[in-house]
């Protein structure tokens, strides 16, 4: 008995070890805001503006590759038909690895390694009024 349960507890601890958790943690938007200096040179998270990248105002939920005024690369276009639209799942993986998600994106960013950070990124992009 105690193997076997062992064994399912492995599994389990497995399992929810190889998802990226971020996505279903409550983030913190002030502790957000501070990692989003690492995006803020090529995005604005509080206009709609377009930068180097894409303005990610909305960006919770809105259709992928959807502004309007912005060149996405092909890479980013195709993304678009595999992953509709940046829910807090889709940007949490992305945000782990841009060019691993996307291969070919204009992106240069390697990524954020830390969930907690992910997590937090992803509250203030949900407020970015609450993490001033």
């Amino acid at each position: 008995m105690r193997i076997s349960i062992s064994l399912f507890s492995g599994a389990v601890l497995a399992a929810c070890l190889s998802v990226p958790t971020a996505a279903f943690a409550d983030g913190d938007p002030v502790a957000g805001a501070k990692v989003f200096k690492k995006c803020a040179a090529c995005h604005t998270a509080t206009e709609e503006k377009n930068k180097i990248g894409p303005h990610l105002v909305g960006i919770i939920d809105r259709p992928v590759a959807s502004i309007a005024d912005f060149k996405y690369s092909p890479a980013m276009t195709a993304h678009a038909t595999e992953v509709p639209k940046w829910d807090e799942a889709a940007l949490t993986k992305y945000l782990h690895d841009p060019k691993g998600v996307v291969k070919g994106t204009k992106m240069t960013f390697v990524g954020l390694k830390k969930d907690e950070d992910i997590a937090d990124v992803i509250a203030y992009l949900k407020d970015p009024a609450a993490g001033e």
